[in-house]
């Protein structure tokens, strides 16, 4: 039993949507964790340098190139992949004062460089994307969205999802992201919003896709909003592989045992299959 919660068997598919792994951390032995403990599929998002971020077309082909190596080492164990590429806010707004005007040129270079890999069967969709979630001026704030916004136009000629990363705190950002989407011509679903809480009823999500951040204080709003989902969820642990942070965001096991959790609070078995399986397919692809 864990925090009053027992645990049940479960043999079907658990994916967790956004997963990092990082050679200077604990790299296949975290995904390792995460087979062990019944995961089959793994979503890993590219993470940058973000102490020095790629300022080339070639630096962002070589370092995308690396996560799409080390998804085929991680295939390697057992595992299914699917690979999300592109610029993280974190990276990119900050270059807005580095760089200068050329950095919109940067992100062009690095969203396109994604898209290359996209077409080449190599990577799934592109993300990390989206705009800050620290405090900036107006004027980055509005770059930063009118990038997002022509990201999901492109997303939407090439009918590909995009993996988000926005801020956390805001009651409006679904229905914002809702309204961008529909003046891009993509279909909501198509935007992923990582880190999203577990309220998943269409009225808060907007129609969007929520990967929930599967944290010990997920289950009972899971529980109490996924029937007014628009059409489920997904589950991640934003696990970060970073040696300087152990653990964080959530550990490589946290996606099973939280599916565990789910199945034994009454979840039916149709939605977790659906969490792991049916949607992810429909978002992604099949692998």
């Amino acid at each position: 039993m864990i925090q009053g919660v027992i645990l049940v068997d479960w043999n079907g598919p658990i994916l967790d949507d956004h997963f990092h792994l990082n050679r200077n951390g604990r790299f296949l032995d975290a995904a390792r964790d995460f087979l062990r403990v019944g995961g089959t599929d793994l979503v890993l998002v590219h993470c940058p340098d973000f102490a020095s971020p790629p300022v080339t077309r070639k630096g962002h082909a070589e370092a995308y190139a690396d996560t799409i190596a080390m998804a085929e080492q991680v295939r390697e164990l057992g595992l299914g992949v699917r690979v999300i590429l592109g610029p993280h806010p974190a990276a990119f707004a900050h270059q807005f004062e580095s760089l200068g005007d050329r950095a919109e040129e940067n992100y062009w270079d690095s969203i396109e460089t994604a898209l290359h890999y996209v077409h080449e069967g190599l990577a799934h969709g592109i993300g990390e994307v989206g705009r800050p979630h620290w405090p900036v001026s107006d004027e980055i704030w509005q770059r930063s969205n009118t990038l997002l916004l022509e990201t999901m136009q492109l997303a939407a000629k090439e009918d590909i999802p995009l993996q988000l990363h926005v801020e956390g705190e805001s009651d409006e950002t679904y229905g914002e992201l809702a309204q961008m989407a529909d003046k891009a011509g993509l279909a909501r679903e198509k935007l992923v919003r990582h880190y999203a809480p577990p309220r998943v009823d269409e009225s808060y999500t907007h129609g969007l896709t929520p990967s929930v951040l599967a944290g010990s204080g997920s289950i009972e709003e899971l529980m109490n909003t996924f029937e007014s989902a628009s059409h489920g969820f997904m589950l991640e642990t934003d696990y970060m592989d970073d040696p300087r942070r152990p653990g964080a965001v959530l550990g490589p096991k946290t996606v099973p045992k939280r599916t565990r959790q789910l199945l034994a609070a009454g979840l039916d078995e149709e939605i977790l299959y659906h969490c792991h399986k049916d949607l992810p397919d429909r978002i992604y692809g099949c692998l």
